[in-house]
């Protein structure tokens, strides 16, 4: 069904009559120590590899943002940084953080995440994706091709990660979020020339996480940067709907979460809404938490003291009963 702006102000009046949840104090990213275990996803060059390749470099926000706030460009061989809890139940999510297809940022929407899931007991993956205007082929697959590569690997080495392979979500923010959307929609189609063993596994993964998601790359919702720089411009209105998760939701795309802000002034929620609609008409299990105030961008830090701070444990009550806080229920 489709949702207007009327809708989507009688969800967020729901949501703030809904009980409180205890919630965790945010973490200031930078107090906890980067993890050092880290995954390559390639054995060799990545797929759609040019004679040059970028120069990765890391660059701090902190004078601007007031904390450790670190991105990632220049990313020629992607990898996934790995967030071991103390006491892990089994469950494993990969975290897509977001940056508009020109960037990944791995603090606020990465390494904040992975800790506090990893405090809940989930075993995290960072995945730090190649950007698809740094030199590559087939440009507009290379983030859906890593994420793919990302849940295989995961899959293939479960037993060492000490995690169940049928208990692996996808969360992604922002342009990481149109990331993990792809995976919940189009994680059977072939982006890349199969390697080894892992890539017999299946990508899809078995829940979805998506907070303030780039969804629709058609006008007028679509995030201009985000859609200029994953497909180029001009962009033709097939090339759109091919890239555009809600057009490709079918009974296959797993049960998902969603998170978005009223007032985010970069990504429309009514991206949110569009796939939500999406979700419903093919009766896939969804919940959609929409916020008064949040803004963009504020993953967990960022979003203290507002409303959209209670995502966090609204996810894991979600998550808990199909199985991510504990065995199967």
């Amino acid at each position: 069904m489709p949702y207007d702006r009327r809708t989507v102000l009688g969800f967020a009046a729901a949501g703030a009559a809904a009980p409180a949840l205890a919630q965790a104090p945010p973490v200031k990213p930078g107090t906890l120590p980067d993890p050092t275990e880290v995954v390559p996803l390639w054995p060799g060059l990545p797929p759609g590899a040019r004679a040059a390749l970028p120069r990765e470099t890391i660059t701090d926000r902190a004078a601007t943002s007031g904390f450790q706030d670190r991105f990632v460009t220049g990313i020629a061989r992607p990898i996934m940084t790995v967030f071991r809890p103390a006491r892990p139940n089994g469950a494993a999510v990969l975290i897509a953080p977001g940056g508009g297809y020109i960037r990944v940022v791995i603090d606020k929407e990465g390494f904040e995440v992975g800790h506090r899931l990893a405090a809940a007991g989930i075993t995290s993956f960072v995945l730090r994706y190649r950007l698809p205007g740094e030199g590559w082929d087939r440009p507009a697959d290379v983030p859906f091709q890593d994420a793919q590569r990302a849940v295989r690997l995961i899959r293939q080495g479960a037993a060492g990660f000490g995690i169940d392979p049928g208990r692996v979500a996808a969360m992604g923010f922002s342009a990481g979020g149109h990331v993990a959307a792809s995976l919940a929609t189009r994680h059977a189609a072939q982006v890349y020339a199969p390697l080894d063993a892992a890539d017999r596994l299946d990508a899809r993964p078995d829940l979805s996480a998506l907070m303030y998601p780039v969804i629709d790359m058609a006008r007028p919702y679509a995030h201009p940067g985000s859609r200029e720089a994953l497909l180029g411009k001009p962009a033709s209105p097939a090339k759109e709907a091919a890239y555009s998760p809600q057009r490709h939701v079918d009974a296959t795309t797993p049960p998902t979460f969603q998170v978005h802000a009223l007032d985010d002034p970069a990504v429309p929620p009514e991206n949110t809404l569009q796939y939500l609609a999406a979700l419903r008409a093919a009766k896939v299990p969804a919940e959609a938490h929409l916020f008064e105030a949040g803004g963009h961008g504020f993953g967990i830090w960022g979003a203290r003291g507002k409303p959209a701070a209670a995502w966090p444990e609204l996810f894991l009550a979600w998550a808990a009963p199909r199985g991510f806080l504990g065995g199967r229920t």
